[in-house]
This record gives C-alpha cells, sequence and structure tokens, in this order.
C-alpha cells in the first residue's frame, strides 16, 4: 500500500497542492503571467478539479484548475507527473469538451467562442527536443504564416528542459519550483512573482486544515484502490466458478474454493 507523504514534503507537480495553490488568485495571477508573457486580470476565482460533462450519460472529464480573465479567455492548467501516453490527444478533448459547454444550446454564433488556453505541465520531454516550451496553434501547412486564429492555444511544459532560448529565465525557475517546491530552490531568485508563489505555497503547507485535507483525499484513495481490488478478485473468482461448474464439478466444492455463495454462483 502507498505511503501517504506529508504535505511538507509535497511539490507543485503533486495534484492535490498544485489544486489547493491555484485556487488563489495570487498563486494563478503570476503563474500565468510569467508562463504567456503577459498581465492578466482574473474574472472570477480559479476552480480546481472543475467537472465537465457533455450531458448526464457522457463521460466527466476533470479539469485540474479552470480559470477565465477578464477578456473571458479561459485557462485550462493541470500537472502530470506521468507520461500516460495520452496526452497530446487528451488536450484535444479537453478543449473540446470546454467548447461545447461554451455556446448555450441553440446559439450558432461561433464567434462567440472564448479564446482557450490548455496549459500542461510536466517533468519530461513530451517531444524530445529539449525545450522547456512548446506552444501550438493552427497554421497552413500551404501557406507560409498563415494562421488559422481560432482561438485555440495548447503548451506543453517541460520542467527538465535544456534549451532556454525563446523562453525567460523566470519562466525556467517557475519549472524548476514546479519540480521541488522549496525555500532552497527560489532562494536565488529576483522574480516578486515567484516569491509570492512561494510565499503562497509555504502557507498552504502549514495550514493545519490542508493537512487534514490532504490525509482525507489519502484514504479516499486508497479505499476506492482496495474495493477495486476486491471487486477485480470476485469477478475473477466468478470465471474460475464458471469453468468449474462447466467441469461438473459439485456447487459445495465451487463455494469452498472461490468464496461465492451458493446464490452468486447459480446466477452464473
Amino acid at each position: 500500500m502507498d505511503k501517504i507523504r506529508e504535505l511538507k514534503d509535497l511539490n507543485l507537480l503533486d495534484r492535490f497542492l498544485f489544486a489547493e495553490a491555484s485556487e488563489l488568485p495570487e498563486v494563478m495571477i503570476p503563474m500565468l503571467e510569467i508562463i504567456l508573457g503577459k498581465d492578466v486580470v482574473l474574472k472570477h476565482l480559479p476552480q480546481s478539479e472543475k467537472e465537465i460533462r457533455r450531458a448526464v450519460w457522457s463521460k466527466i472529464v476533470r479539469m485540474d484548475v479552470l480559470s477565465v480573465d477578464r477578456e473571458d479567455t479561459l485557462y485550462e492548467m493541470e500537472v502530470q507527473k506521468n507520461d500516460t501516453g495520452n496526452l497530446l490527444r487528451r488536450s484535444r478533448a479537453y478543449n473540446s469538451y470546454i467548447d461545447s459547454k461554451i455556446l448555450p444550446p441553440g446559439n450558432l454564433d461561433y464567434n462567440a467562442l472564448n479564446d482557450v488556453y490548455i496549459i500542461m505541465v510536466m517533468p519530461f520531454d513530451l517531444f524530445g527536443e529539449g525545450k522547456y516550451m512548446y506552444t501550438f496553434r493552427m497554421m497552413s501547412e500551404e501557406v507560409q504564416g498563415l494562421k488559422l486564429n481560432d482561438g485555440a492555444t495548447r503548451i506543453f511544459l517541460n520542467t527538465r528542459g535544456t534549451d532556454s532560448e525563446g523562453v525567460t529565465e523566470e519562466l525556467i525557475e517557475l519549472l524548476h519550483y514546479f519540480e521541488k517546491s522549496t525555500e532552497e530552490t527560489i532562494q536565488e531568485t529576483s522574480s516578486s512573482r515567484l516569491r509570492q508563489i512561494h510565499d503562497n505555497v509555504q502557507r498552504i503547507k502549514e495550514t493545519e486544515e490542508v493537512g487534514i485535507r490532504l490525509m482525507n483525499a489519502w484514504e479516499e484513495k486508497m479505499i476506492d484502490r482496495q474495493e477495486a481490488y476486491e471487486e477485480g478478485m470476485k469477478e475473477g473468482m466468478k470465471d474460475t466458478a464458471c469453468k468449474m461448474k462447466a467441469a461438473g464439478m459439485p456447487t459445495e466444492q465451487i463455494i469452498e474454493f472461490t468464496g461465492l455463495t451458493a446464490e452468486e454462483i447459480e446466477k452464473l
């Protein structure tokens, strides 16, 4: 069973701490400003673990942190510690889910769609080019420099980049801080925005209420994992019981071997 990590040992690449910190405008605003290189004024408080569903029967998509600025530009930002092999298409799906919720039913004015940024931060290089930042917007393959200008931008940030061309030192420091969110990492910075982020992260780490939420989240995760394991084991026993029954073995013996009830076996 996984051992719970203490709140003080978490980094911003840990989804729990990232969600807690990014709900604060004092953290989210300077992060976005450093990444995008522009001033950002949020219209509403950022929302962590925002759930989006197209319809009651469709799959739930859970966004890490969703923000909107005064120009109604939407920012979906999340951290990914592991390369799941589907992050590129997942970013495409996130963009689609957000767009599907923006227009009210029956509204066909697609120019009303907000500009959207999908931002993923990860401790690995998805593209193998050594960049700290990869920004993607639609471009024509036939006409050099012709942009689609559909308002959609996807950004992949690599905390372990090696090529600093095209990015600021402040962004590099921010990405290093994502991976190691400590006083030592921030000590040499001259960035007031990074210091502001760190001060708020430290305050969160020292808050007893947040520590209790971390414990509760960990316990829920362990319970879900145990239930999934037990369900998997039971399904495996049902499969075994089917084979034993097909082989003509007596019900009593099947019960003893699988732990299933006589009623469960008869239903098979």
